[in-house]
């Protein structure tokens, strides 16, 4: 019978240089989230104002859709709160790892993973549902052109 050294493993031992590249990882997720939400805030400032802006340039524009404001509002809302979790994810991800690494504690250290996980099924869906959409104006195009 041959034995896999993988499946007979019930810890996992973290070395040291593994220790110190999660450290970093974890640190680089921090700084990464925190440029997020700061992007997320900017776009909800941009979503408060757009109405004003996009009304203010429709008297300097004529024939601007009058409607553009409170679309543009809508659409950044929306990307706010859809962009929210990936950043919130990562960021506690970087809080769980720094906190698991610290401690030594093997469930924390599940948290975190399990956060970054999280992240990546996220931005994997997001990513599979925006290419399809992308398909289906592709074949729209070519399908309504005709």
């Amino acid at each position: 019978m041959i034995h896999n050294p993988i499946t007979q493993l019930e810890q996992l031992t973290i070395t040291k240089a593994s220790k110190n590249f999660l450290k970093e990882t974890a640190k680089w997720a921090k700084f990464l989230s925190i440029i997020g939400f700061i992007l997320i805030a900017i776009m909800l400032v941009f979503a408060v104002f757009a109405t004003t802006i996009f009304e203010l340039a429709g008297k300097m524009q004529p024939g601007m859709p009058a409607s553009l404001g409170l679309t543009m509002t809508v659409t950044y809302l929306v990307l706010a709160i859809i962009y929210f979790f990936p950043v919130y994810y990562l960021l506690q991800f970087s809080n769980k790892m720094k906190t698991a690494l610290s401690t030594k504690n093997d469930e924390t250290l599940a948290k975190a993973f399990d956060m970054l996980k999280s992240h990546y099924k996220f931005i994997g869906v997001f990513t599979i549902i925006t290419m399809s959409l992308y398909a289906l104006l592709i074949v729209a195009a070519v399908f309504g052109g005709l």
